[in-house]
């Protein structure tokens, strides 16, 4: 958007060009010659204005204004292709993170049943009618739907983070970060009565 509004100023900058410019120059003088006999003042006063209105410069004027135009649309086509972008970066954010936390529910569920299901083989192979590679089986199972719990647990992370960085969110403050922060209008306020001096405020 700040791209857009800096095109359309070029555009009137250029467009200033055709328009006639006035320019005024002011001489004052004041002499004195003094001798033992006379004294003699001289006063001189010169005013001129000039104005110059451009008839035709070679059409470069008016292809750089053309050129400004074209550059102004392309910039408002720019700005319509990132809000696209960024529609479609949300979206798919969305997607992911939903998608994650079905995820979760799912494994959450593989989980607990393979924990039934190895207490089951464990008091089966008590009784002698499962084998130590059935209990070895059932415990793989388990450590597999657990693997994949915190696998999904992790894409949920990934995909919230996601998220918040497609929609501008994902910011110190955001996250609970407590770091000093950078404030541009701070530095400003600490240099724009500086006329003189090479150093900044942090004293480099």
């Amino acid at each position: 958007m700040f791209g857009i509004d800096a095109a359309v100023l070029q555009v009137k900058i250029n467009e200033g060009t055709l328009y006639p410019t006035a320019q005024v120059v002011a001489t004052v003088n004041n002499n004195w010659e003094t001798n033992l006999a006379t004294q003699l003042q001289q006063f001189n006063a010169f005013v001129q204005a000039q104005i110059s209105v451009p008839l035709y410069q070679g059409g470069a004027e008016y292809s750089r204004i053309r050129q400004a135009k074209e550059t102004a649309g392309q910039k408002r086509i720019d700005l319509e292709t990132a809000r696209d972008t960024v529609q479609a970066q949300i979206v798919t954010a969305w997607g992911q993170l939903e998608a994650a936390k079905a995820q979760i529910l799912a494994t959450s569920a593989q989980v607990a049943a393979s924990e039934i299901a190895l207490n089951g083989v464990r008091e089966e192979a008590r009784v002698g009618q499962r084998t130590t590679l059935d209990v070895l089986n059932a415990q793989q199972d388990l450590v597999s739907a657990r693997t994949a719990l915190v696998t999904a647990q992790h894409d949920r992370v990934v995909a919230s983070y996601s998220l918040l960085a497609a929609v501008g969110e994902l910011n110190l403050p955001k996250l609970g970060i407590m770091i000093p922060l950078y404030d541009p209008m701070v530095h400003y306020q600490q240099v724009r009565d500086a006329w003189i001096g090479v150093r900044i405020p942090d004293g480099r």
